[in-house]
């Protein structure tokens, strides 16, 4: 078997392992490939995806708006030929000179300062957080004030120091998001979540 024929037996196999856990087409989607990746498919129905959040991640990337990713194990997750196909590019500021200049003697951390140096592309973007919890609260702040305005706000940090309530606080919130309640997620999550956004949305564009 190759691999694209594993990966699609898989997807097979969890789509009959959800028994009659049902959900929108769209959602599925994301759903299998959180199971995919995690290998957990009861873990991959306790998501969180209100109405229209996949379908605004979807709209964004196929006007070819970034991603933007927390940390670079995100980024380096998330597939480069499906964003490329759509215009768009995969960015991380977290080791861009001046976030690290200024985390020097600062208060706070690497991943909040990157979000804000990130702040010129976040409008329209979908956002990818897997791992600090500090970088969704950051977003989250800046997005409350009105300073910027993502299509899609996924955010899954792993951890047990504010990662749970980074994600209970962002649950809370009318804006489009995906998320997980709880101290479980991660780099490999957050990428499949995007990777998935993008399956659909080369595969709508192409009719």
């Amino acid at each position: 078997m190759t691999g694209q024929e594993i990966t699609n037996k898989s997807f097979e196999l969890i789509k009959t392992r959800l028994g009659g856990f049902t959900a929108p087409k769209m959602e599925m989607e994301i759903i299998v490939r959180i199971a995919h990746t995690t290998g957990d498919v009861d873990f991959a129905t306790t998501f969180s995806l209100p109405e229209g959040a996949v379908a605004a991640g979807v709209a964004a990337l196929k006007a070819g708006n970034p991603v933007i990713t927390d940390v670079e194990m995100v980024r380096t997750g998330v597939r480069k030929n499906l964003l490329k196909e759509l215009g768009g590019e995969a960015l991380c500021f977290l080791n861009d000179p001046d976030v690290v200049e200024e985390v020097k003697g600062s208060d706070t951390t690497r991943s909040a300062l990157a979000m804000k140096k990130a702040a010129s592309r976040l409008n329209g973007a979908v956002v990818a957080i897997g791992n600090a919890p500090t970088a969704l609260f950051q977003l989250m702040e800046m997005v409350d004030r009105g300073e910027v305005k993502p299509a899609l706000i996924v955010g899954v940090p792993v951890g047990f120091i504010g990662a749970l309530e980074s994600k209970v606080e962002l649950d809370k919130k009318n804006y489009h998001h995906i998320t997980n309640l709880s101290e479980r997620g991660g780099s490999p999550i957050a990428a499949a979540i995007v990777n998935g956004l993008l399956a659909l949305a080369v595969r709508t564009d192409k009719g």
